[in-house]
């Protein structure tokens, strides 16, 4: 379980900032860990300020919410300069599906932690091509503390870690649940890839007949 260096409240604006980041697959409980981290930051009664990107309306428009329902208010945003106008005087910053914003959050983030802000962002760390997602490498080099989390395979048990989609787009951002997505192992995974693109390529051949 991460430990922050330093829960103490006095002084913090004199100390150095630093970035968290909690990443992993679907399901994998990232949110979950937000929330863990920044009730603790509120205990230790530190201001704290959490931000969602403004598209991700699955279970609510202003909160943060985690698989297992556990909800923290957030302020929803377009564009990751928007976290400068809402900040007021947070010293813990919390950025929920940080995927979903585009390079522009990584010098942000950069920019608060270099100002003594303590700055902890989850997301995806793969998409559903298996392939790394938005932002998130960017944030992981720069970051302090780095934290990826695992899911359960929903095929065979194993360790899971990554976004298996169960319908078909190709779109790189498709919110859905359990609905949409299942974490998958590596195997699972692949094996899965590999019989879907063989169907393709077989149903081009026979098309082409």
């Amino acid at each position: 379980m991460f430990l922050e260096p330093n829960l103490k409240s006095s002084n913090f604006q004199e100390k150095t900032g630093w970035i968290e980041v909690i990443s992993g697959c679907m399901f994998s409980g990232k949110t979950e860990e937000l929330l863990r981290r920044l009730n603790r930051a509120k205990i230790a009664k530190q201001q704290v300020k959490i931000f969602k990107p403004a598209i991700d309306k699955r279970y609510s428009v202003n909160q943060v919410v985690s698989h297992d329902a556990n909800a923290i208010f957030s302020t929803p945003i377009h564009q990751a300069k928007e976290i400068y106008s809402n900040l007021g005087n947070a010293s813990v910053i919390g950025i929920d599906e940080v995927q979903f914003f585009d390079e522009e959050i990584v010098k942000i983030v950069v920019d608060l932690a270099n100002k003594g802000k303590r700055i902890i962002v989850s997301g995806l760390d793969l998409d559903f091509k298996g392939e790394p997602f938005g932002p998130i490498p960017s944030l992981m080099a720069v970051a302090e503390f780095v934290t990826k989390l695992h899911a359960i395979c929903m095929q065979c048990g194993d360790v899971a870690s990554y976004s298996h989609r169960l319908v078909s787009s190709e779109k790189t951002v498709l919110l859905g649940e359990t609905e949409t997505y299942e974490s998958r192992c590596r195997r699972c995974f692949y094996e899965e890839r590999f019989d879907k693109r063989q169907k393709t390529i077989s149903l081009k051949v026979k098309n082409s007949i």
